[in-house]
């Protein structure tokens, strides 16, 4: 399965650095296959000649508007595009998840999803003559030279920006929940599981008095420790237009450079109501790629 995402890399132009999605190694797949629910039966591999040539996974959840997303992903070697077997475990997975809506009562909110990035032609096109439709995406951006970051600006009397210690982390994370109250196609994130992923070195906080106004949740990547990601950057209604985002991007970004970070990722909606994507480009983050959403309705 590692050898065929690999295979793919070159036709699809994956980008190996990616933290949206990027090459994976055997173990990360298996760890990933391991937490399918049922691996057995929501994954299915293709095999030609004794050797795998494909693969694809299904996954599920609930989305904060109560639909039910079945999403389904596959991958298949480019020598064998083409001949009608990406159209076959496209069916499989349709007949699956058909399977798994009537298992677990929710046909009237599920729908169909699918992943392709934009550089994904062979599965883009796939998705589209069978029904799918373009419903958001996702803006992967990098900062190349974490050498070359701009000045900050002064911030208005009052607000400080500081590390995030243990006493504060529920109210991030409550930032960052209540930032995506509005947002379509997102899924549930429980403090729990906030908790479970914490990776605190180079978190930042902004304080406006006493009130927490707004965090930016940046890590070291594991798979590689000279990326850096800004995995959350989220300002409180209340705290907005203060330069807080920016203040909080840039010590983020300062941190990760401490800790050996070369480069910084990150990724934001194409569709963000708070033109988040200018302030990125401001500090210097370029587009990598776009990572696409489809959905189709469940029929029948």
């Amino acid at each position: 399965m590692a050898a065929v995402r690999l295979g793919c890399a070159e036709r699809d132009r994956i980008d190996a650095r990616s933290v949206v999605e990027e090459v994976p190694t055997a173990a990360e797949i298996a760890a990933s296959c391991a937490a399918l629910d049922e691996p057995s039966d929501n994954q299915v591999l293709v095999e030609y000649d004794g050797g795998v040539v494909g693969y694809g996974t299904i996954r599920w959840w609930e989305e904060r508007d109560g639909t039910w997303l079945y999403l389904h992903r596959g991958h298949l070697l480019p020598e064998h595009r083409g001949r009608g077997v990406g159209s076959t475990m496209l069916t499989w997975a349709e007949s699956r998840i058909h399977r798994l809506v009537r298992q677990h009562g929710t046909a009237r909110t599920a729908v169909l999803g699918a992943n392709a990035t934009a550089c994904e032609q062979d599965a883009t096109a796939l998705l589209l003559a069978s029904g799918y439709r373009r419903v958001f995406s996702l803006v992967e951006l990098e900062l190349t030279d974490l050498r070359t970051l701009p000045a900050g600006r002064p911030l208005p009397p009052g607000i400080r920006v500081g590390a995030v210690d243990p006493s504060s982390y529920h109210a991030a994370w409550k930032a960052v929940v209540d930032s995506y109250a509005d947002a379509a196609f997102t899924g549930t994130w429980t403090y729990e599981r906030f908790l479970a992923t914490a990776d605190p070195t180079c978190w930042r906080a902004a304080w406006d008095g006493e009130r927490l106004g707004g965090v930016a949740l940046c890590s070291i990547r594991r798979q590689d420790p000279t990326v850096g990601e800004v995995e959350e950057l989220s300002v409180r209604a209340e705290s907005r237009r203060l330069g807080l985002g920016r203040a909080l991007l840039l010590d983020g970004l300062r941190c990760l450079r401490e800790h050996g970070a070369e480069t910084a990722r990150l990724y934001t909606g194409t569709e963000n109501p708070h033109r988040s994507y200018d302030l990125y480009e401001s500090v210097g983050f370029r587009r990598r790629n776009e990572y696409v959403r489809y959905r189709k309705p469940i029929s029948g």
